[in-house]
């Protein structure tokens, strides 16, 4: 069955980096579009970045220019490096797949920008 696996995630100072990470299972990574969207606090979920197999990648504005999403095929894992990173980035972040016209989520990871 299609897995998705978030790690990375933790508490960070304004101006801080953190690589996320999302191990996949299941299904076949290499030809799949894989993305990352977030959920902060009483917010609803947000899309935030999208590789696809060819490497394009795509991105909110928001991210543009501080989030980069990556792909090891090898390793059946998508990341994503964030840096400078606020207070309003704090969420919980999802990875996902859509495969075989189904949507997979992953369980999240927290990650918390605060001084």
């Amino acid at each position: 069955q299609v897995q998705l696996v978030e790690s990375g995630g933790g508490l960070v100072q304004p101006g801080g980096s953190l690589r996320l990470s999302c191990a996949a299972s299941g299904f076949t990574f290499s030809s799949s579009a894989m993305s990352w969207a977030r959920q902060a606090p009483g917010k609803g979920l947000e899309w935030v970045s999208g590789i696809y197999s060819d490497g394009s990648t795509y991105y909110a504005d928001s991210m543009k220019g501080r989030f980069t999403i990556s792909r090891d095929n090898a390793k059946n894992t998508v990341y994503l490096q964030m840096t400078s990173l606020q207070p309003e980035d704090t969420a919980v972040y999802y990875c996902h797949t859509i495969y075989r016209l189904f949507n997979y989520w992953g369980q999240g990871t927290q990650v918390t920008v605060s001084s």
